[in-house]
């Protein structure tokens, strides 16, 4: 069998299955609460950043794609941080806890960047547990926390992706609080650029 662009990430039963995002994610949505978690035992809430353009994105420390991704970020935090714009990189894969120091350290951001577990992340992101999706997963979240874009790594938005960063974001932090949910919204396309494949979070049966 053809490997794919990236190495499958195998569950503890060595039995390596790919998952995919759902094209039916709904957006627009609101922006759901969610608690990162962080290495010195703190957490942080999503909503903390209300009023806010928040880019959070979903990686794996081990993507070469995330950690491109991620300097990217941070070079976009320090040109648009003062006008409101918020990145938020949480980590899912495996050992994410205890890889994030080095990934943090290795690619110097200042930023926040946490960690959360795959079945957090997959129903987050409204993701399939039964078919194939690709790190990073980003969604933009507008002032008044909307989810207004979701983008995963398989989407055409990564081929061009500080340009087209730069226009949603300087869109949206263009648009007043009030106002910002009222505004049309876009999704990524399901074209193949620069994945990573992501093994199955199987979700535990009821």
């Amino acid at each position: 069998m053809k490997e794919m662009t990236r190495r499958s990430i195998a569950l503890g039963t060595g039995l390596a299955v790919l998952c995919a995002a759902l094209a039916a994610a709904e957006v627009p949505r609101k922006a759901p609460e969610l608690a990162i978690q962080f290495v010195n035992g703190q957490q942080l809430l999503l909503s903390q950043f209300r009023g806010k353009v928040v880019l959070l994105a979903f990686v794996h420390t081990t993507c070469p794609h995330c950690q491109q991704d991620s300097q990217l970020f941070e070079r976009l935090s320090k040109e648009y941080g003062p006008r409101g714009f918020q990145p938020i990189d949480v980590a899912f894969n495996d050992n994410a806890a205890q890889l994030v120091p080095d990934f943090v350290r290795q690619l110097n951001l200042t930023f926040p960047v946490g960690f959360a577990g795959r079945d957090t992340v997959v129903d987050y992101l409204q993701l399939s547990y039964v078919k194939p999706y690709f790190v990073p997963q980003m969604v933009l979240i507008d002032r008044k926390g909307v989810i207004r874009e979701q983008h995963g790594g398989e989407d055409d938005f990564f081929k061009n992706l500080e340009p087209n960063l730069r226009t949603s974001i300087e869109g949206l932090l263009k648009e007043p609080a009030s106002s910002a949910q009222r505004s049309r919204t876009t999704s990524g396309s399901a074209s193949a650029a620069k994945p990573k494949p992501v093994a199955k979070a199987t979700k535990p049966q009821s």
